[in-house]
């Protein structure tokens, strides 16, 4: 009997699919502990991670840690004015939904055919306020009005790799036109030892924001593998004690630099600008392996 009740629960269990996008070869797969729960991976690079029955929940850390740093953006329940700079699976943007109802959301995305599989295959909550727009991020940004939002999310990979032009002083300063005073910039940034690109990131947040705090996980901040950073910016001081808290009592702790450890952390490094910015460093390809 147990074997046929697992041979009918492989049968039932969802599979995995695939469909071309501008990208490379975008797949869902699904999680095998969670009923409507998938990964979404671009030519094997993990994107993101959508749980249909419960949006709220983040499965990657560098969600987790984002997701953080949206609960303190405002008081809880409040809704936010949000813009997204990459798609993906709308992971935050589902998330902010859930937890935020009524938050009116932008999500910028370059991908057009990601955008049309992700929402076959996944639909969004039609009661969300979620607007999608296609084109460059950069560009998308451009044409939000001045002071509308709450709350700028970065999160832009091409190939694996932040593009140059997502890591300047003249895109930090678009993202601080468009954020309300008091609002955040948050942006996922991948980098490996020796840490130059997070370092110069640093350097470029702190060229245009007076405030500023990193959240990651202590082996990646110590350049000992490559790993993704979560930046938190602002023109307000930020909940620094209550962000700390909370990522470190993620299931894989995290560790925050602020202030003048994390000015120390850039090692003197120059901002970056367009006349010299360069993509993020590619991830070794065992970060991939499955």
């Amino acid at each position: 009997m147990a074997r046929k009740k697992q041979q009918r629960e492989r049968a039932a269990a969802p599979e995995a699919v695939a469909e071309t996008v501008d990208g490379g070869l975008a797949e869902l797969v699904p999680d095998r502990d969670r009923p409507r729960a998938w990964t979404l991976l671009v030519d094997g690079a993990p994107q993101s991670h959508v749980d249909l029955d419960d949006p709220a929940h983040l499965s990657f850390e560098y969600q987790r840690r984002l997701g953080h740093a949206i609960d303190l953006a405002a008081p809880p329940g409040r809704p936010l004015q949000a813009v997204h700079l990459g798609g993906g699976a709308f992971t935050l943007a589902r998330y902010v939904a859930a937890t935020r109802p009524r938050s009116t959301q932008q999500v910028v995305e370059l991908d057009a055919p990601l955008v049309q599989f992700v929402r076959r295959a996944l639909p969004v909550d039609p009661g969300a306020r979620i607007r999608v727009r296609g084109g460059d991020a950069r560009a998308g940004l451009g044409k939000v009005p001045d002071g509308w939002a709450d709350l700028v999310v970065a999160d832009v990979f091409s190939g694996a790799r932040t593009p140059a032009h997502l890591t300047t002083t003249e895109f930090l300063t678009e993202v601080r036109r468009v954020l309300k005073p008091g609002g955040y910039y948050l942006a996922n940034l991948a980098d490996g030892p020796p840490l130059s690109h997070l370092r110069g990131q640093i350097a470029t947040a702190a060229a245009v924001f007076p405030e500023l705090a990193l959240a990651a996980d202590p082996t990646v901040l110590r350049g000992r593998r490559f790993g993704n950073a979560v930046l938190v910016a602002s023109d307000v001081p930020l909940p620094v004690a209550e962000l700390t808290r909370r990522v470190a009592s993620d299931p894989h702790p995290g560790r925050v630099e602020h202030g003048r450890a994390l000015a120390d952390f850039t090692g003197g490094a120059a901002a970056v600008t367009d006349a010299t910015a360069k993509a993020s460093p590619a991830p070794p390809a065992s970060v991939f392996e499955r």
